[in-house]
């Protein structure tokens, strides 16, 4: 313990691996680490701001975004996931630049923030995100990704993404880390997972990847057929049956066992993709929002807490989520896995809570540092005000921040003992960002219709030509 003490009382405080302390306080000494939890009548003399009716927990950990992609807040309303990647991906390229790409990260950063948020694991193509979290002072993991699903492309995806992290490294920060992820198996070949795998580990970087996400992926896998087949055969690239899933290839290759990577939303795992999770410590980044609006299904997490996995809770980004909003995805969670169980009991606020805060520093791995109100941690706090929350939930904090919460902002939002948002305002965005995310916005708007009045127009000429032939 170092210096005065100071801190933040309320009326619940929820250290998440001990019970909810009534009139309870936080005190942080002055190198952002949490020195005393207790009810406040017990805490030693400090200056202590008091909150009032709230709750005071962990800062939420946000498992899995794409924070530069704000800009696309409900753009991609499409038939189909593979039209939405295809739809996402070429946009991206014709519209957004760096610069736009920065403050669109900028945006999702203070979003975040503003909602509880003090640690995300950000999954990126331009490295935006780092300077945005390093700008904001808020926590995380950017995961540089890597593209390659043609061989030939091996060498080059490989020098490039070491590249990029090697200039991602010289921005990181002792809260901001890189990573490494190959983006998933239908758009990485087996040879360049390999690499970027092997190259990961020997610079001690984390690795994150997309898996089981959707049918599709699965059928690509397992029969080398559907769209995504169908796309790269159009370029020239062999397609083969590889393995029973995502999970199986990565066991097969060796690269659960080695890396033990993220494995980023799991909707198609089946029981044997669970044992193989647990069985090699691999975590999980769980989007249930995301999950369901881009119709992929629901994903066994109840299957995975049970055998042991560790799991975080992910938002993914607005273009598949439209919010931020990490106490709505636990409720989320909650709801999805009691509908698809039809148990009452599939997921309790509690455990949707701890998967908000404490599952997600573990499937991060900073479970040492941050994720509970412990003495010795590092003080990533977030409040919520329960004013107007009524009648029993009031009296059962889990409860009110999961199910009686939604959409409100947080109270106050500490990273390393530092306030970073209050009441929903984060005092170092550059008013003049969200405009111009805006207007990116706008001309994203303008291309994908432009883009989709084009395909129509192929297909219409398409099946003119059809009908001349027949």
């Amino acid at each position: 313990m170092s210096g005065a003490l100071r801190g933040w009382g309320a009326r619940w405080v929820l250290p998440i691996t001990a019970p909810p302390i009534a009139d309870g306080v936080v005190l942080v000494d002055d190198a952002g680490r949490i020195a005393w939890v207790g009810p406040r009548a017990d805490a030693p003399p400090a200056a202590v701001e008091a909150l009032g009716d709230a709750a005071l927990l962990p800062g939420l950990v946000d498992a899995h975004t794409h924070l530069e992609l704000t800009a696309f807040r409900g753009l991609l309303e499409l038939p189909s996931f593979f039209a939405w990647v295809r739809t996402l991906t070429r946009a991206r390229a014709a519209v957004l630049g760096d610069a736009a790409m920065h403050d669109a990260a900028l945006v999702g950063v203070a979003e975040g923030l503003a909602a509880g948020v003090t640690t995300f694991a950000d999954t990126s193509s331009s490295g935006a995100p780092l300077d945005a979290l390093v700008a904001l002072g808020a926590r995380g993991i950017v995961y540089q990704e890597v593209f390659g699903p043609d061989p030939g492309q091996r060498a080059g995806a490989l020098a490039g993404l070491q590249r990029q992290v090697a200039a991602l490294r010289a921005r990181s920060t002792p809260l901001v880390a890189v990573g490494v992820s190959p983006h998933a198996v239908y758009s990485v070949h087996e040879e360049l997972l390999l690499d970027a795998c092997a190259w990961a580990l020997g610079e001690r970087l984390p690795i994150a990847i997309h898996a089981s996400e959707s049918a599709a992926e699965i059928d690509f896998l397992r029969e080398a057929r559907g769209p995504f087949a169908e796309l790269l055969r159009g370029r020239g690239i062999e397609v083969v049956r590889r393995a029973h899933s995502p999970v199986h290839l990565l066991a097969e290759l060796g690269i659960a066992a080695t890396a033990r990577p993220l494995l980023i939303h799991g909707v198609q795992f089946d029981e044997s993709d669970v044992a193989l999770l647990a069985y090699y410590d691999c975590p999980v980044a769980h989007c249930p929002a995301s999950n369901a609006r881009l119709g992929h299904g629901v994903a066994p997490l109840r299957a995975l807490l049970d055998a042991g996995v560790r799991v975080g809770l992910g938002t993914d980004s607005v273009a598949s989520n439209d919010r931020l909003d990490l106490l709505d995805e636990a409720r989320h969670a909650a709801l999805a896995q009691r509908a698809a169980l039809r148990r009452p009991d599939a997921l309790s606020a509690a455990e949707a809570l701890q998967l908000a805060t404490l599952g997600g520093a573990r499937a991060l791995g900073l479970d040492d540092r941050i994720g509970a109100l412990e003495p010795g941690r590092e003080a990533d706090l977030a409040a919520f005000s329960l004013d107007g929350v009524r009648g029993g939930a009031a009296s059962d904090p889990a409860t009110a921040l999961v199910f009686a919460l939604a959409g409100r902002p947080a109270l106050l939002t500490v990273v390393a003992g530092q306030p970073r948002a209050r009441d929903g305002v984060v005092p170092g965005l550059d008013p003049t960002v969200p405009a111009r995310v805006s207007a990116a916005a706008a001309r994203l708007a303008a291309w994908i219709a432009a883009d989709g009045a084009a395909d129509g127009a192929a297909d219409g000429a398409a099946d003119g030509r059809a009908a001349d032939r027949s």
